[in-house]
């Protein structure tokens, strides 16, 4: 199964999220997609009408950026995190 890492900021928005979640999916989209099914309400803060990633946050998957259709292998570590930017 696939470990996926969720941002605290994500977290608080859905009461009994896990910042570690143990899933298996063969794509990113599958990984929001479950992730929505135990937190209704995930998908719409991970993606946008797109469907895309929003543009305030990144998914890794094995340390390389990710996006909705990018595979996700069994023993994969997917990270959602909080972009960051400046000025």
């Amino acid at each position: 199964m696939a470990t996926v890492h969720l941002p605290a900021s994500l977290v608080r928005l859905f009461p009994g999220a896990a910042q570690r979640v143990e899933l298996s999916a063969e794509s990113v989209r599958e990984v929001v997609k479950q992730l929505d099914q135990r937190w209704p309400g995930m998908w719409e803060r991970v993606c946008d009408a797109g469907p895309e990633i929003r543009r305030h946050l990144n998914v890794f998957v094995d340390g390389e950026r990710a996006g909705l259709d990018t595979p996700v292998g069994a023993a994969s570590e997917v990270r959602i995190m909080t972009a960051v930017s400046g000025g």
